[in-house]
């Protein structure tokens, strides 16, 4: 069996792989053999020779994503046992049932799978990479996928041009590591129907993370005029019509997402006159429409900072966004808000809506507090991992 590569760190920086974090930071390394490459699985040693960690080496910050405190292979059987862990606990929890096949497997740190994202829609399987060696051993995770789920996994479809490190002189395409094309493209979610764009569409296809808060805005939106706002494949808008809305207007700048949010409402309620869309910028939008027209609106932007350098217009970005909803919203309105920037903490998204509510002078009361549902878990040693933000707000 070929020997693991080996990392050293300096003194004193093993304390926080010592807490069971992750991650090791570049700066952190004291020796680095020449051979290592990126992708490398590399083992990481204090400056006393004690091991610390198993993972994938990489170029940048973060040098290294740890899989194991254990000394272990990184082969198939290591594949196989962490999906087994991860659809065990997906069961336990009832997130795979007949009339919901849609749900994260694997959520990278948070599933010790540090580096690698896999979403199930049905009886396909997205894997994402975003870490290279992630990329170098997906035939391994494909195996171990047939393997976990069995007859119940028809393809598997691997999507990682937009999520690899740039710095990795890697050349692909995606494509099918299992199956093929001729597959049926609608999946499950609470009993209700969803076109899956996997190839094309952000993320792997679908915002598996929102189901939880799609059924609780399902709750609020009996008899209410609802805006969806960066609609994408309208996910709220269907949940908003099977709670009983009396209108939903969706609305994205991308006008293929519009079309898409288009066929998934017509796929669950046909041409139902409660719904309408519209492709357009959302501050133009909202600054055109009526007050009072709306007594629900939702806000789920793209992540409006990647990086820490954007933070502060990313703030400035959701106070603009929410002072505007408050300014239109029909007094007894709700507002559903959310900010999936991961480097956006809690309280700097609740600062942000306070600022705005401060700035509308509405009255604004917090009645939910809404994060990432449980087939997203945050690793407690990782904290990083707890992405989501929202709050359910109502204004008068």
């Amino acid at each position: 069996m070929e020997q693991n590569k080996k990392i050293k760190l300096k003194p004193k920086k093993e304390q926080s792989l010592k807490r069971f974090h992750p991650w090791v930071f570049s700066g952190a390394i004291a020796h680095l053999n020449n051979n290592i490459v990126e992708g490398d699985v590399v083992e990481v040693y204090a400056h006393d020779d004690t091991f610390l960690g198993i993972g994938h080496y990489q170029i940048g910050s973060i040098a290294v994503r740890i899989l194991s405190f254990q000394q272990r292979g990184i082969d198939t059987a290591f594949f196989v046992e962490r999906l087994q862990e991860a659809y065990q606990m997906r069961c336990s929890l009832q997130l795979v049932r007949s009339d919901n096949n849609t749900y994260r497997l694997v959520h990278g740190e948070g599933d010790m799978l540090a580096g690698l994202i896999i979403d199930i829609y049905g009886a396909l399987a997205v894997v994402q990479a975003h870490s290279v060696g992630m990329h170098m051993s997906k035939e391994l995770i494909a195996e171990a996928l047939k393997r976990v789920l069995g007859n119940s996994l028809q393809h598997i479809y691997y999507k990682s041009e937009s999520t690899l490190p740039f710095k990795a002189p890697i050349e692909f395409e995606d494509s099918f590591l299992f199956g093929g094309p001729d597959i049926e493209k609608i999946a499950l979610e609470n009993n209700l129907k969803f076109q899956i764009d996997w190839e094309k569409g952000q993320k792997t296809g679908f915002f598996v993370d929102q189901r939880e808060n799609r059924s609780l805005l399902e709750h609020y939106s009996q008899g209410r005029n609802v805006l969806n706002m960066f609609c994408y494949t309208g996910g709220f808008s269907v949940y908003a019509l099977r709670g009983g809305a009396q209108s939903v207007t969706g609305v994205d700048s991308s006008s293929k997402a519009v079309m898409l949010a288009d066929e998934n409402v017509k796929l669950n309620f046909g041409d139902d006159s409660r719904y309408s869309s519209s492709s357009d910028d959302a501050f133009k939008f909202l600054k055109a429409v009526p007050k009072d027209q709306y007594d629900l609106i939702v806000l789920d932007p793209p992540a409006f900072a990647k990086h820490r350098g954007a933070v502060r217009n990313a703030l400035q970005g959701y106070k603009k966004l929410n002072a505007a909803a408050f300014e239109k919203i029909a007094s007894g309105g709700i507002v559903f808000t959310f900010s999936c920037s991961q480097v956006i903490s809690r309280e700097q998204f609740r600062l942000a809506v306070f600022s705005a509510a401060a700035i509308s002078g509405r009255k604004v009361q917090i009645i939910a507090q809404l994060s990432q549902p449980a087939d997203h878990p945050v690793n407690i040693y990782h904290p990083e991992g707890e992405y989501l933000k929202g709050l359910v707000l109502h204004v008068s």
